[in-house]
């Protein structure tokens, strides 16, 4: 079955500003994915809720990816994602780092691995987007 996927191109995420996405989550959702960075290559965060895809059972799992190659994954375990639901992520990018706001808990703190001056590519993959605000 081939993935549900949107990109949003050519915008402009500066340092201390955020990307708010919300949508629904799919009814016996495996995985979904929201990537930000400059192109499908050069992600600053891959954030992957997985519930149960991968041998990952209700994690979180963070990489990036540059000049197409993932780094090493870090993983939470922290879930608060339902299927069949809404959801809001919020990613707020600053300079050494990308704090990932959820629905519930704490936020979480993803580091930046490569210099990046802003970031102009969002993709989504198996979530269906209700909205999506730059702020």
């Amino acid at each position: 079955m081939a993935a549900n996927t949107f990109s949003l191109y050519n915008f402009s995420l500066d340092p201390d500003h955020c990307v708010e996405v919300e949508g629904f989550i799919p009814k016996d959702c495996k995985e979904f994915a929201i990537n930000l960075g400059t192109d499908e290559k050069n992600l600053v965060i891959h954030f992957n809720p997985r519930f149960d895809c991968h041998g990952d059972k209700r994690t979180i799992v963070l990489n990036a990816m540059k000049d197409g190659v993932y780094g090493a994954e870090l993983r939470e375990t922290a879930f608060p994602f339902q299927d069949g639901s809404d959801t809001m992520v919020c990613f707020q990018f600053e300079q050494d780092k990308i704090i990932v706001l959820l629905p519930a808990g704490k936020p979480l703190s993803f580091p930046v691995r490569f210099p990046i001056e802003e970031i102009s590519y969002l993709n989504i993959v198996n979530l269906q987007p209700i909205s999506i605000r730059l702020k």
